[in-house]
């Protein structure tokens, strides 16, 4: 008879999953079904932030919010890579956009000239803290991420930089993990 050490009996295995979508096209419903086959006590990792006096924000979370088991911790952050370095159980990162966006904020990028000053090699390290963090994690690990460049290319340079970055996060992410799935119309498509 087979035995194995106990730390192969008690842990999933772990695995890195990236979730791709558009808009509502069930990458976060997939997350969280996923999710709930690796454990009962998980940790969800909400990265949209609050916006204040945005009602249709707050349905969005109330109702994101309403589907989690009991039994998930929720932690509101934007510092991923340190959730991930310290997570003891399955994590779900929601989402991977809403991480850009703030992060985007962060180092000015929306401003042309912070950008070429600072914002590009200060976003640049923020990808590789992330990826070094998502590459280490030490127990499952999913990710939900918004694929924006299925469109036409946008006018504005603040909104082609943003389309350009979640581009760039997506690959290195999606390079980085186990298996990567393309969700279209509810329906999960798995890319690796």
């Amino acid at each position: 008879m087979l035995t194995l050490p106990i730390s192969q009996t008690s842990q999933p295995s772990v695995t890195r999953t990236l979730l791709l979508g558009g808009a509502r096209s069930g990458k976060s419903s997939e997350g969280e079904r996923r999710l709930t086959l690796l454990a009962d006590d998980a940790l969800y990792v909400a990265t949209g932030g609050r916006r204040d006096g945005d009602e249709d924000w707050a349905d969005r979370v109330r109702r994101h919010r309403e589907r989690r088991p009991s039994t998930w911790e929720t932690v509101e952050t934007t510092d991923v890579a340190a959730v991930l370095r310290a997570a003891t159980r399955p994590v779900l990162v929601d989402c991977l956009t809403l991480w850009l966006t703030a992060m985007m904020d962060d180092v000015g990028a929306w401003d042309d000239a912070l950008w070429r000053e600072r914002g590009r090699n200060e976003l640049a390290a923020r990808f590789d803290e992330l990826e070094d963090a998502w590459r280490g994690a030490r127990v499952p690990v999913l990710a939900v991420s918004n694929e924006v460049g299925l469109g036409i290319v946008p006018e504005a340079a603040g909104v082609r930089r943003f389309r350009d970055e979640q581009g760039r996060l997506n690959q290195r992410v999606a390079a980085a993990s186990d298996t990567v799935v393309l969700m279209v119309a509810g329906i999960a498509m798995t890319v690796r």
